[in-house]
């Protein structure tokens, strides 16, 4: 188990080199890289965001990296263009460390499968 969270900290360091330098700055933590790729899902370009929205992105790219697993379907597109979501099944519950590395496996695997960008 150790080794598999070793090269996951190897592979989540160098996606975070490797979106520097695509976007020019380094994200901070995993929810920074969850909110681009909502803005990525949402597909609008880098507009200003409201708090809310900010926090509706990060939650469409949650279901989206989610969905590679099947947790979560596109439900469809709402008249602003905001995509929407259904939960297929529920997550298991695990510790928040366990969570937040299922969630970078997920990411890790969202830029390899739907970016091209395998690491």
């Amino acid at each position: 188990m150790i080794e598999v969270n070793e090269q996951l900290e190897k592979n989540w360091e160098k996606l975070l080199d490797t979106l520097q330098s695509m976007v020019g700055k380094r994200p901070e933590d995993l929810n920074s890289v969850l909110f681009l790729i909502g803005v990525q899902e949402l597909g609008k370009g880098p507009l200003h965001f409201t708090k809310e929205q900010k926090q509706d992105l990060m939650h469409i790219a949650t279901c989206k990296v989610l969905s590679l697993s099947g947790f979560y379907t596109l439900e469809g597109l709402d008249k602003d263009g905001w995509p929407h979501w259904k939960l297929n099944e529920k997550l298991p519950r695990i510790s928040l460390i366990s969570q937040e590395n299922v969630l970078r496996e997920h990411v890790l695997r969202y830029f390899g499968e739907e970016l091209g960008i395998f690491l």
